[in-house]
């Protein structure tokens, strides 16, 4: 192992992390988390892994390690969560997720003491919290983001209903996933070690599909069958907690239940709210302003401060309020219309429907594109010296005036992108 600098091993971690496009900006906190993490030693070598899946004999070439050692490191670190590993044919794939969504919630989703959870919980709170260089990045940067929020099902109308497509719905999502596993909400344990946690459930965030898999099998996750995931579904309702998932149609990896206070993506709504961080569903909610008497329910209950309270403008009730959305933050979950007991609140279709990505390689490549680091992507082993000129050209190719990037077009990322996604295999 001596050819890999265990000095600059985080410093060549952070560089990885951020070639994706789901980064972390560095900064004295995230080196103090990442050294909770990972040794120095595995730092430098997760810096050296692709942004792709990959197998233990592909890392080992790269790492010039013999296979079975590779594999060991391999496995150890997906034994922590680190990376997630899904069998393949027999043979194991390996990736590295993002930080978040992915090993930064990993590493709070179980209480364990490998790692001190409230040192982590303390910068995780530090970093994402306090200092706002993650947030901005992760959601008010690129018109494409990491997640999007499910409609509440119970207060859909019958013909709302009809408006609603399959990957709309959270239930659905439960139903049709191969691996169904709950974890603990990383943002309120996080919280939680802050004092700053809420009541709401905390055994309640879902992941699906082959990160479903690889968490239950590694511990960090509870496997459950379809029937426990919708009770969960049905209390995350009862608690007014909004299911915010992932950003795409197929194989969605992740559903969380959020509550305003604690949890990250509501907090950057309410803070980049006119920047669009969070994808949207594709309903407002409106007030019938006859049956509406100004109680303020869906005011306190709206996590993203999108409802309030207005004159009601009648002269014989000078003091008579009435609710009001702010379309340009209302996330369109549904919270505020079951907390009205005067059934004064219901919902519409927005004007334009919102488009979501087919799957996660095809949210990925718009959100590099948009970001300026396409190139990442494409040429992703930074061992090789021809790769990384190649990196360096099409990057300068993606800094050109927007006219001749248009491969980032609105049209060409819902029509071309969909195509390669979907017919080759990247």
């Amino acid at each position: 192992m001596s050819h890999l600098s265990l000095k600059t091993g985080y410093t060549d971690l952070v560089d990885r992390l951020n070639r994706f496009p789901q980064g972390a900006p560095p900064s004295e906190t995230l080196y103090k988390i990442l050294s909770v993490l990972f040794s120095e030693r595995e730092a430098a070598i997760v810096a050296l892994l692709p942004i792709k899946p990959f197998t233990a004999a592909t890392a080992a070439r790269i790492l010039k390690m013999d296979l079975p050692e590779t594999r060991k490191v391999l496995d150890e670190l997906a034994g922590r969560a680190i990376l997630l590993d899904s069998d393949h044919n027999g043979e194991m794939h390996y990736i590295l997720p993002p930080p978040m969504a992915g090993f930064f919630e990993f590493s709070m989703m179980r209480t364990r003491g490998d790692v001190d959870q409230k040192l982590l919980g303390e910068l995780f709170y530090q970093y994402l919290n306090v200092e706002e260089d993650f947030i901005r990045a992760l959601f008010a940067t690129g018109d494409t983001q990491l997640g999007r929020v499910f409609v509440h099902e119970p207060v859909l109308s019958n013909d709302n209903a009809l408006h609603v497509l399959d990957y709309e719905r959270a239930s659905e999502v439960i139903r049709t996933a191969t691996h169904l596993g709950v974890g603990t909400c990383y943002c309120r344990h996080k919280m939680s070690h802050v004092g700053r946690n809420c009541t709401a459930p905390m055994d309640i965030c879902m992941t699906f599909n082959g990160t479903a898999d690889s968490l239950t099998r590694h511990g960090y996750a509870r496997p459950v069958d379809v029937s426990e995931g919708l009770a969960l579904l049905d209390q995350a309702y009862e608690s007014n907690l909004v299911q915010f998932g992932e950003n795409v149609r197929q194989s969605v990896s992740f559903i969380c239940n959020c509550c305003g206070c604690c949890c990250e993506a509501m907090i950057a709504a309410r803070t980049f709210g006119m920047l669009n961080p969070v994808h949207t569903s594709n309903f407002l909610p409106v007030v019938d302003e006859a049956l509406c008497n100004g109680c303020g329910k869906c005011v306190a209950a709206c996590p993203v401060e999108a409802m309030g309270l207005v004159s009601a403008n009648d002269p014989n009730r000078p003091n008579a309020r009435k609710a009001k959305v702010d379309e340009d933050l209302c996330l369109g979950c549904g919270v505020c219309v079951r907390t009205c007991e005067r059934v004064s609140l219901g919902l519409r279709s927005r004007p334009s429907r919102v488009i979501t990505p087919v799957n996660s390689v095809h949210r990925t490549v718009v959100m590099a594109i948009e970001r300026g680091d396409f190139q990442d992507l494409l040429f992703d082993n930074r061992v090789l010296w021809n790769h990384r000129a190649m990196a360096s050209v099409l990057g300068v190719i993606l800094r050109l005036p927007p006219i001749k990037q248009a491969m980032a077009s609105k049209q060409m990322k819902s029509r071309y992108l969909e195509y390669l996604v979907t017919h080759v295999k990247l």
